[in-house]
């Protein structure tokens, strides 16, 4: 039977600003040795899938620098000392300049639970209108690109589409729209 280790301490090795990187001290409780791992702790993410009047994706393009390439994703980012919902509001009305009132919670996965201490939270919102201009962080250049969304699957078929936690977030999405035919093959 699998049982939690217990935690030793926990230290702060560095501080990266966005996150910081953490050595952990804990016990086995099937050897009782005590293992030395490291963990990046950072807060919680938020992903916003904004979709149109007319069934279109508000998506962003930009560049990656661990991929070091352009990605196709929909907007999202850091959950500051806001609540996620209004984090996801923020990121959406920065990246792109839309907004909404119809926002609906979609579900949340940890992005690697293995080093990640946080969990990535996804929202809808329907019915997206351009609300303001776009407000980048100073390290950010963003292409804004309006995607139909019946595209989508085929673009995460085709591999245009690969951030994995975009992946789950149109899945959340289909999911919940009861998109994918699930039952016995």
């Amino acid at each position: 039977m699998i049982k939690d280790w217990e935690l030793l301490d926990s230290k702060i090795d560095r501080d990266y600003r966005v996150f910081r990187i953490a050595v952990n001290h804990a016990l086995s409780p099937r050897t009782r040795e005590v293992g030395e791992f490291y963990t990046i702790e950072t807060n919680d993410w938020v992903n916003i899938i904004p979709l149109t009047e007319d069934e279109n994706v508000v998506m962003i393009k930009q560049y990656r620098h661990g991929s070091q390439d352009i990605t196709l994703e929909i907007p999202g980012g850091l959950v500051d000392d806001e609540g996620h919902k209004e984090a996801a509001l923020r990121e959406l009305k920065e990246e792109t300049g839309y907004g909404g009132e119809d926002i609906q919670y979609l579900g949340a996965v940890n992005p690697n639970p293995a080093i990640f201490n946080n969990l990535c939270h996804t929202y809808l919102v329907k019915d997206a209108k351009k609300v303001a201009e776009t407000n980048f962080d100073p390290d950010e250049d963003i292409e804004v690109a309006l995607v139909p969304l019946k595209k989508i699957l085929p673009l995460i078929e085709d591999g245009t589409i690969t951030h994995a936690l975009v992946v789950i977030a149109f899945h959340f999405y289909f999911m919940k729209n009861n998109y994918f035919n699930v039952g016995p093959r």
